[in-house]
């Protein structure tokens, strides 16, 4: 009975996850380009060969992999500090919260036209404050070191507001009669945040990790509007480079690969964190 009521939702989840996982294993396996007329044409594991003798790909894939690392890393630390800050008592919580969210409910294309207007060079405002202060403007956006780090800074700045949303959420299912009867045993502030908030704050730290090192492997829609994945590529990210070899060079079977190539790194990643708890929670 119970899997007759689970039988629309695994129909569901195989129509929108699995299909297009196989039609997309199906098109790597053909060319399909201007130069085949569009129509595929059956050419082995010669796109896999292509993806693996890629240089393009690897520098795309080094890239995002940093830009997740740091960008998830950055909004752990200011995610726990900001859900720290928001766990206490004090006048005008409510409307911090409620601030502390906009960032996150802005839609992504609309927060990236904003930074691209707030880094340009010469007439954003930051750059205007500089050159009122007698200081040479920045090339935030055309120079491949500032163009990352733009990318990295707008990121964070909009999905930090929801790392901190999960970490509070963990914070308020703590009894607090833990921290009252540490208290009473002489512990201190710090020692009550390392020994009882941060290891049973560990669940919903893992979640908050897991989603957003899946959707900062997958970024496309900030990089698009924030840098075109300039200067000289230095910005681009994997579904960058695939939706280009898709919808500009019309070469959809490689483009397939190049999103199947992806998919197997969100994975490789997603199963190194599961399988770092599991041992963690082995070996504890």
């Amino acid at each position: 009975m119970s899997i007759l009521l689970m039988a629309p939702a695994l129909l569901l989840l195989l129509a929108v996850f699995l299909w297009p996982i196989v039609h997309y294993a199906w098109l790597s396996l053909q060319a399909q380009s201007v130069f085949t007329g569009l129509k595929p044409v059956p050419v082995g594991l010669a796109n896999w060969e292509r993806l693996l003798g890629d240089g393009r790909f690897w520098q795309d894939a080094v890239q995002t992999l940093r830009f997740a690392l740091v960008s998830v890393g950055l909004e752990l630390l200011l995610g726990l500090a900001i859900a720290l800050l928001l766990h206490q008592s004090w006048r005008g919580r409510g409307l911090v919260r409620s601030l502390t969210l906009l960032p996150w409910a802005l839609p992504t294309t609309v927060m990236a036209l904003g930074w691209r207007w707030i880094l340009n060079d010469p007439n954003g405002p930051i750059n205007g404050v500089m050159q009122s202060l007698g200081l040479p403007s920045l090339p935030f956006l055309g120079s491949p070191q500032l163009a990352w780090l733009a990318v990295v800074l707008a990121d964070t700045w909009k999905t930090t507001p929801f790392v901190a949303l999960l970490l509070l959420a963990g914070m308020q299912m703590i009894p607090a009669d833990l921290y009252e009867a540490f208290a009473l045993e002489g512990g201190r502030p710090m020692q009550g945040l390392l020994r009882i908030t941060l290891p049973l704050l560990r669940p919903y730290i893992f979640i908050a990790l897991v989603f957003r090192l899946a959707q900062a492997l997958g970024v496309f829609d900030l990089v698009t509007v924030l840098t075109g994945g300039g200067p000289a590529s230095s910005t681009e990210s994997l579904a960058l480079y695939a939706y280009l070899n898709a919808m500009r060079f019309l070469d959809f079977g490689y483009s397939a690969t190049l999103m199947l190539g992806t998919f197997v790194l969100l994975l490789a990643a997603a199963l190194a964190l599961v399988l770092a708890q599991r041992w963690r929670r082995a070996s504890a």
